[in-house]
């Protein structure tokens, strides 16, 4: 093996089965492979009932470096929970007494993960760093763009849109061009049957019991007090109901509301000033436009000057995307979309989309609702 050619490559590696591969993949491919997990969060610290899971465990730790034993290159331990905690937990509630609903895997993405692995990789040696994301990446007209992975049912793509171009510079994405049932062949392939059989974990990996309602009131002491009897209202403020406190709500919800209104109601939006929760039925969800902030463009530098520009936009992970006129000034960009798309939360990421192409992305500040801004017949014309 000529590692000379290819580099070292820091590898982040979590014990699941994509990063495993990635770093098998990688170090069959000739390049220099050094392992590093990163230790985020200790679960236990935070009151939590459920045993600690996922890429924090000891044994996904463990996991970790037995790959890297059985095939011979270095792996290490870093913790980060101290500036995880500060960044990512402090923003996480920050963001649901603010009446948001944020996206911690996102801003850990582009604020921890990326600027910890590059600092460690620069003190160990290693030029590139490399990740188990469905995602690919290219140079292209002096800018590195991020694209959808292969397999789109995987593609992690949307998580991807705040990593600084610089970063992107010395990344590697090496499950970009493969399936998920490839990377279990591999896996099968090589022996490592274990990582074939691992469950995968979803949870945000600080709230493995998926009760984040739980996890504020144990972070905020007296919030319930705080927050406790606020009122549930209508769009045009007729109280109809008491609620059990704002920040434990969010847009688009519907279950355990536990109000009967004769239809089915959902939250409609937050207001922390008055600690009020709107309630609406579906239609009323529907937004025709949204103010995105915090930019960081991606295959465009900037969409300034450019007037209405045509893109498919993602409001959250699962969503399919819909096609929207975006329109930048002043750091900020207005989505028109052309039907109304529903449940727009502010907190969460919009993903801006050129095919298959991020031209960038920022956070949801506010959703419009019940106006059209943009004559589309007209904004098309021509087209």
């Amino acid at each position: 093996m000529n590692t000379e050619t290819k580099g070292r490559v820091l590898v982040a590696m979590s014990g699941g089965i994509d990063s495993s591969v990635a770093a098998v993949l990688l170090h069959e491919q000739g390049y220099e492979v050094v392992g590093m997990t990163m230790k985020t969060w200790d679960y236990a610290s935070a009151g939590g009932s459920k045993k600690e899971t996922g890429c924090c465990s000891l044994d996904s730790i463990n996991d970790a470096r037995d790959i890297a034993v059985t095939l011979g290159f270095p792996h290490y331990i870093i913790d980060i929970r101290d500036e995880f905690g500060d960044f990512v937990i402090d923003n996480f509630t920050d963001e649901y007494l603010a009446g948001r609903t944020p996206n911690p895997c996102v801003l850990c993405n582009t604020h921890i993960k990326w600027d910890a692995l590059l600092r460690r990789a620069d003190q160990l040696g290693c030029h590139y760093i490399a990740t188990g994301h469905y995602a690919n990446i290219r140079h292209e007209n002096g800018r590195y763009v991020v694209s959808k992975g292969l397999d789109e049912n995987k593609d992690q793509s949307y998580a991807l849109w705040g990593v600084s171009q610089e970063s992107l510079s010395r990344t590697l994405f090496p499950l970009g061009g493969m399936r998920k049932t490839e990377i279990y062949d591999e896996a099968r392939r090589r022996g490592f049957t274990e990582l074939v059989n691992k469950p995968e974990s979803y949870e945000i990996c600080f709230i493995p019991d998926n009760d984040y309602r739980g996890f504020l009131r144990r972070r905020v002491p007296g919030l319930e007090a705080r927050v406790a009897g606020g009122n549930f209202v209508t769009k045009n403020g007729r109280v109809i109901g008491k609620h059990e406190g704002y920040p434990f709500y969010t847009i688009g919800q519907r279950k355990g509301l536990g109000v009967a209104l004769g239809y089915p109601a959902f939250v409609l939006e937050i207001r922390p000033d008055t600690n009020e929760v709107v309630l609406g039925n579906y239609d009323e969800l529907a937004s025709t436009a949204t103010i995105v902030g915090k930019l960081n463009m991606g295959k465009e530098a900037t969409l300034e000057g450019r007037g209405l520009v045509p893109a498919i936009v993602k409001v959250r992970y699962n969503h399919d995307g819909a096609p929207a006129f975006l329109e930048e000034a002043d750091g900020k960009i207005r989505v028109y979309f052309e039907e109304p798309v529903h449940a727009i939360t502010p907190g969460q990421a919009a993903v801006f989309y050129d095919g298959h192409d991020v031209l960038g992305g920022g956070w949801i500040e506010r959703h419009v609702i019940g106006e059209i801004p943009v004559p589309f017949a007209a904004a098309t014309a021509g087209q």
